[in-house]
Formats: structure tokens, C-alpha cells, sequence
């Protein structure tokens, strides 16, 4: 039965440094889309896997080649009731000589049986430190996932390929969090309504090719705004509906003395008609657009 907080081993020829550079390796073996540096005592950095999981996790103990313990800050799941599980806990790394072989011990601190996550949790970490991360101490090449890529059976059922895209800058949260609810001042085309309050709807309109409705669901100060397409009319493809109801998500975080800007058209799916077109104009809104007016105060005319 189990009781106790999630723990498994790997035993290796390769020396304890060798174990220790490839823990430290996040993006080598868990994930390419982590976001941060990994290698340092408190360091803070981001994993994510699509809309299914995302963690901020900080490094508070770092002893070279015996030791390293993160600190998960704050955690989301797309699959919990509780989204925040894993919020608090520890993921620790010990490392010790076997005779001539050097033993890894990996626990999460308070991932256990009673957590809604447990059993696609520790699966996953199975996959991740059993074969994974010993791949990439053993043969220096590891299995991480992407943005695209799921490397277990829950990340392929749980996961869908949303349009997302990130970038760092040097201006505070809040900064950041205001200049994306200047929507006018970053989005091309006719915006009519509020944007910048819970509860606001907008319309955005680009002349007769685009139509959609926002609202404005979820409003957190310097950390996260959320738009519901409530309605949609996109008139260069068949299904002229596609964005309806589908969400619209910026996510800000302070990593490493700069701030991150995560944006996720959450429904904007391969599977659908326009999203080639659509992806290209967010990569062109998001990236150069609204990262132009964070940084110089202008935005940028993209099309």
C-alpha cells in the first residue's frame, strides 16, 4: 500500500559529477520548454507542458555532486480539481558512491497517495528519471518533452498543441501587465469596448476579414489575464466560428530579474482550419507587436 511520498532510484557507472551536470540539465532530460536557469542555488525557473502542467520551481540547495533540492513556488494542472497540488513541495536529488557505480535517489517531497495527480504523477516521473534522465547520464542524450513532443501516455492524452508563445524583458510585472491591457495600443485593427477590468468585453474587428468578442474571465494583477472569445466571424475560411469559445491567455512571471510572457490561444489547434494563419499573426501581434510596445513604449503595425 502505499503511504509515503514518491521515491525512486538509478544506479549508473558514470561518476557523481557526471550525474550531478546532467540533473542540472533540466531541459536535457524533463522538458526543452523549461524557461530559467537550472544550475545555480536559487535559481528560479519555469516548466511547462502545454495547458497541462506548469511549475515555478526554485533551487534551495545545490551541494556539487551530492545534492540538489528544488522548491516547487507554484504549480498548475489542467486535470485536478485542486489545480495548485504540488505547491510547496520538494523535489530532491541525492547522490551517493556505490563502490565503484554512484547511486541517484530522487523523492518528491509530498507528492503522495492521496494527491488527485498521484498516479499520472508518478508515472511520469518514472519515465523522466528512470529513462529519461539515465539516458542522458549514460549515453548523453536524453528524453525530454516539448511543446509538440509528449513522451508519456497522460502528457498525449491530456495534451493538445495550443498556439503559445514566450518571451522575456526587462520591465517589471507590472509594466508588463498594464501594456497588455492597453489592447489598442499592441493589437491591429478596430477595438470597441473596455479592456483593461474584469468582466470587460471588447469587440476586435479587421475590416472584413475578422470579427471576435472577448470577455474578460479572469483578471490577476501582474500575474495573468484571460479572454473567453464569446463570438467569432473569420471570413477567409469555411468554419467562419473557429475562435469561439476558445480562451486567449497572458501569464507573467518574474524569472531571474527579468519578466516572462507566456501567450496562449488555448483551442487554437492544428485540427482547425485557420491556424496556420492564425498562429503566423499572433507570432507577428505577440513577439513584435506587444513585446515593441513594452520595450519603446510604441507598438509595432505587423500587417
Amino acid at each position: 500500500m502505499k503511504t509515503s511520498d514518491y521515491k525512486t532510484a538509478i544506479v549508473v557507472e558514470n561518476s557523481p559529477t557526471e550525474v550531478f551536470n546532467a540533473i542540472n540539465n533540466v531541459r536535457g532530460w524533463w522538458s526543452e520548454e523549461v524557461e530559467g536557469s537550472t544550475d545555480n542555488l536559487n535559481a528560479e525557473w519555469i516548466y511547462h507542458y502545454q495547458d497541462v502542467h506548469r511549475c515555478k520551481m526554485k533551487i534551495v540547495e545545490f551541494i556539487p555532486n551530492q545534492k540538489v533540492v528544488w522548491l516547487v513556488m507554484d504549480n498548475y494542472f489542467s486535470f485536478t480539481t485542486d489545480k495548485s497540488e504540488w505547491k510547496g513541495n520538494k523535489i530532491v536529488f541525492e547522490i551517493t558512491q556505490k563502490g565503484s557505480k554512484t547511486q541517484l535517489r530522487f523523492t518528491h517531497l509530498g507528492l503522495v497517495p492521496e494527491y488527485e495527480c498521484y498516479d499520472i504523477c508518478e508515472n511520469a516521473w518514472g519515465t523522466y528519471i528512470q529513462k529519461s534522465l539515465y539516458s542522458l547520464i549514460t549515453t548523453g542524450e536524453g528524453q525530454p518533452n516539448s511543446e509538440d513532443k509528449a513522451q508519456t501516455e497522460d502528457e498525449m492524452k491530456l495534451g493538445k498543441s495550443n498556439f503559445t508563445t514566450t518571451f522575456f524583458v526587462n520591465q517589471t510585472p507590472q509594466e508588463v501587465f498594464r501594456t497588455i491591457n492597453n489592447v489598442r495600443g499592441w493589437w491591429q485593427g478596430e477595438i470597441k469596448g473596455k479592456t483593461d477590468n474584469p468582466d470587460d468585453e471588447f469587440v476586435y474587428r479587421m475590416k472584413e476579414i475578422h470579427y471576435s468578442q472577448q470577455k474578460v474571465i479572469e483578471f490577476i494583477p501582474n500575474k495573468k489575464v484571460v479572454w473567453l472569445v464569446t463570438d467569432s466571424k473569420l471570413n477567409f475560411i469555411e468554419n467562419k466560428n473557429e475562435w469561439t469559445g476558445t480562451k486567449i491567455k497572458f501569464e507573467i512571471a518574474e524569472i531571474n530579474n527579468k519578466t516572462q510572457v507566456r501567450f496562449t490561444h488555448q483551442g487554437l489547434v492544428p485540427e482547425i482550419e485557420c491556424f496556420d494563419s492564425c498562429s503566423n499573426a499572433w507570432s507577428m501581434l505577440i513577439q513584435d507587436s506587444l513585446f515593441s510596445l513594452i520595450t519603446t513604449g510604441k507598438g509595432k503595425n505587423v500587417f
